[in-house]
């Protein structure tokens, strides 16, 4: 039994064992077979004179086509293919426009023209047929199972073209930041809210755009760098249009005119959250109350000093000195621009008066007595100056009149001035700039006011005297002057009190308005003359006189006798001189206590 088991065991071994061969056989015979058809498919391969079957170049199949065809399909299909490029969205790119999302360009646009393609079909023929003969049934292979589409290569394209393509697509995907601003409309503030920018590496573009040609893609992403915009601060924008509304003004450091600004006021809090919710360049509108200026630069430019408002000339009379400082003074303000509602110091604009400044020592009045002082006569610039101002019409804001009354102007129309004491101020109250010119010629000094003449209006300065006080005479004696002579120390002044009128005409000469512009006191002065000591009488019978010293003996001296000569008669006192009359035009130098008044 166990015999016959070991038997069936050894056959059933030799069984298996003999079974194999005919699967060799089958296996060797089915690889011949596909070796055999492989080599025949290469063979075919290699034999064609068109492209393989589902060729395609680009995108463009070619499958069945000559060279010549091929290059005629691609010169049409080809340059037309469109690749979009977009940016990489990240976080930082957060903040561009809505509308920024990127840009497209065609193959033709980067150099892969109709007059590249018959080449590029050549070349890819060419490699088909100059592939090895048992790779040339694996391109068949591929082409039909869909993969085996053959890419774009630089070789493919115009160089400089495509260059050129990467240029203007990187132009064209770069974002300008937009800056936060704002607007002021008339009863509405515009808020823009910033919009980030962006800028695209060419060589990065250009690599995406190589990639994409040779696999076909229609579709590529690039890297690019976010230009950040200056965000819009409500702050500012309350800074900026907040407060008062200001005309256009003149600037005489640059001689420029600067712009108008708007008035405006609005609701910050309300603003912020408008802005904080709005999209990267999107305009939000916020209620304002809106103040519009009245002159606006361009007006101002068309009527800047256009029209002269005032003008005085007086005569300038004195020593050279005071002459100079005449001179000196008015062309320190002259070419003085105030715009309007500015206010004009003489002091200031004028400043101190002092020799290093080139003014001289001129008459003036010291504690009611004629000095020389530095910086005499400077009272007739300021006096002419206020006159001018009264014809313009403008707003006097400080002045005072002379102690003693001026001959070079008429009553009350006079200014008096003194470094650290009275002062001569006006404001510009008319809408325009006002520019001050003063010339001194042959004797005469001459300011005038230009400006914008707003109306047909005229203005004629008149004044009347309420009382007056004559002077006295005063006699001095001072031993140092001969017996019986006279001199005058200080000249005599009336004292008046004036009022004055500025009186308003239209342009028909109908009188508007007749104001009381000022109240003058000038005081009087009385005349001192000195008088030398009196002559005493000496009796005819000769001797001495009680008090008088005796007569000289030497003959050299003049009034003495000889010896046995009798002394000579007593002496004619000198006729008393005549009271000079008061002068018609008093001196122009007066004096406040106890600073001193050089006009």
């Amino acid at each position: 039994m166990e015999q016959l088991t070991n038997e069936a065991g050894a056959a059933g071994r030799r069984l298996k064992k003999g079974s194999a061969a005919p699967v060799l056989i089958a296996l060797g015979l089915t690889a011949a077979i596909m070796a055999g058809a492989y080599a025949g498919l290469c063979a075919w391969a290699g034999s064609r004179t068109v492209f393989y079957p589902g060729e395609a170049i680009g995108g463009v199949n070619v499958g069945g086509l000559t060279v010549e065809q091929a290059g005629q399909v691609l010169a049409g299909a080809l340059p037309e293919r469109v690749i979009s490029v977009s940016p990489v969205q990240t976080a930082e790119a957060e903040g561009w426009l809505p509308s920024a999302e990127g840009a497209s360009v065609t193959l033709g646009e980067l150099g892969y023209t109709a007059e590249q393609c018959p080449g590029i079909a050549r070349r890819r023929f060419d490699q088909q047929s100059a592939a090895p003969f048992l790779t040339r049934g694996a391109r068949v292979l591929s082409l039909l199972s869909g993969s085996g589409e053959e890419g774009l290569t630089a070789q493919d394209r115009d160089e400089e073209a495509f260059r050129a393509g990467v240029a203007r697509l990187a132009e064209e995907l770069a974002l300008e930041p937009q800056d936060g601003r704002f607007e002021v409309q008339d009863h509405e503030i515009l808020l823009i809210k910033e919009a980030n920018g962006r800028s695209v590496g060419e060589e990065g573009l250009a690599l995406a755009l190589e990639n994409a040609a040779a696999s076909g893609l229609s579709q590529v992403q690039v890297d690019v760098t976010t230009r950040p915009a200056a965000p819009l601060s409500i702050q500012e924008v309350h800074e900026a249009v907040s407060g008062e509304m200001e005309n256009a003004r003149y600037d005489q450091a640059t001689g420029e005119i600067l712009p108008e600004k708007r008035g405006a006021s609005f609701d910050t809090a309300s603003a912020q959250r408008a802005l904080s919710a709005a999209l990267p360049g999107e305009t939000v509108s916020v209620p304002a109350d809106i103040r519009e200026p009245e002159i606006t630069a361009a007006e101002l430019r068309a009527v800047l000093f256009r029209d002269l408002l005032g003008e005085c000339t007086t005569h300038v009379g004195g020593t050279a000195a005071r002459v100079s400082n005449v001179k000196l003074a008015s062309a320190a303000f002259d070419g003085t621009v105030l715009n309007s509602g500015d206010l004009f110091s003489y002091n200031e604009t004028v400043g101190q008066r002092t020799a290093a400044k080139g003014y001289k020592a001129a008459p003036a009045y010291v504690q009611g007595e004629t000095v020389d002082e530095i910086g005499g006569g400077v009272c007739q610039p300021s006096s002419t100056l206020y006159y001018a101002c009264l014809l313009a019409n403008l707003e006097i804001t400080e002045r005072y009149a002379h102690r003693y009354i001026p001959a070079y102007i008429t009553r009350g129309m006079d200014a008096t001035v003194s470094w650290g004491g009275p002062d001569y101020k006006f404001t510009n109250n008319t809408p325009y700039p006002l520019k001050i010119t003063a010339k001194y010629d042959k004797g005469y000094l001459t300011v005038q006011l230009w400006g914008t003449r707003t109306d047909d209006t005229t203005v004629k300065m008149t004044y009347e005297t309420l009382s007056s006080t004559p002077f006295q005479e005063v006699e001095q004696l001072d031993p140092a002057l001969a017996p019986g002579q006279r001199q005058v120390k200080v000249t005599p002044y009336t004292g008046y009190r004036v009022r004055t009128y500025r009186n308003v005409f239209d342009g028909s000469g109908n009188l508007i308005s007749s104001d009381v512009e000022a109240i003058s006191d000038y005081k009087h002065r009385d005349r001192l003359v000195l008088v030398g000591p009196p002559e005493e009488e000496v009796p005819e019978t000769g001797g001495t006189v009680p008090g008088v010293p005796a007569a000289p003996e030497d003959p050299s001296v003049p009034g003495s006798a000889e010896p046995g000569v009798p002394a000579a008669g007593p002496a004619e006192l000198p006729a008393e001189p005549d009271t000079p009359p008061e002068p018609a035009e008093p001196p122009s130098v007066v004096v406040i206590p106890p600073s001193e008044e050089t006009v």
